[in-house]
């Protein structure tokens, strides 16, 4: 269980980067987390880079810093938090589906 969302970001790169979860998938990510910050995902076939901070993304990603955090412990679904606003997206929409698989 990830205790808070800079400790995801941290620990993203080494826990999904070079896995075959996330072959064959390029896509940029913005994530804005209310509360916590914002950071860039960067998927290229299999490798994941991420850096704090804004920038050019496919897909953005808006939640606050609760709703992430029970996403990423598996105590939210993504879907409903999304049907119910809590959990917004703005871009290629395909993109964001494609990151249960890394998550």
């Amino acid at each position: 269980m990830t205790e808070n969302t800079r400790e995801f970001f941290e620990t993203l790169e080494a826990r999904a980067g070079g896995s075959s979860k996330a072959a064959g998938l390029n896509a940029t990510y913005l994530f804005d987390i209310d509360g916590a910050g914002k950071w860039i995902v960067r998927v290229e076939n299999g490798q994941v880079k991420v850096h704090e901070g804004e920038g050019d993304a496919d897909t953005t990603i808006s939640a606050s810093e609760e709703i992430f955090m029970r996403i990423v412990n598996g105590e939210q679904n993504a879907t409903s938090a999304f049907m119910m606003g809590k959990l917004k997206v703005r871009g290629d929409m395909s993109n964001a589906m494609k990151l249960q698989q890394l998550f």
